[in-house]
């Protein structure tokens, strides 16, 4: 467990640093990566096109992670993510990673889901719920 939580956490600080360090042995040459918005990357040449064409547009401010569930060949990641963009645009989100394992400890899939921080309680002023006016951007 430790050499694949290691694994995941220099996966992280690649995006924290804006430098690859090894997507070559981190991911098989078929990996699968799912962004919690849709976009989906298949191979591990268009998941280093996808990660050095992103960096030249924003940066990776804060990828935390706050803890791992390990299951046979499948790890589970739940992390805080927040990104600023060049032309301004901050976003953040909590989120989970489910990340599936070659028996070489190489990532076959990585799946992730978000969850909006902008969170309130709709029955707070009574018995009948009072939702937000604007739409949901992703999830």
């Amino acid at each position: 467990m430790q050499i694949r939580e290691k694994i995941i956490k220099q996966w992280f600080d690649m995006w924290l640093r804006q430098k690859d360090t090894g997507i070559e042995n981190i991911f098989t040459e078929n990996a699968v990566y799912i962004e919690s918005w849709c976009p989906q990357y298949i191979g591990r040449n268009k998941i280093k096109h996808w990660f050095d064409e992103w960096n030249t547009r924003g940066k990776v401010t804060v990828w935390d992670i706050k803890q791992f569930f390990h299951k046979e060949n499948q790890t589970v990641v739940e992390w805080f993510f927040k990104d600023k963009m060049n032309n301004g645009k901050e976003e953040s989100f909590d989120g989970i990673s489910l990340i599936k394992w070659t028996d070489e400890n190489k990532i076959s899939l990585i799946k992730e889901f978000g969850c909006n921080i902008d969170r309130y309680d709709p029955y707070g002023d009574g018995l009948f719920p009072k939702f937000k006016d604007n739409s949901t951007v992703w999830f």
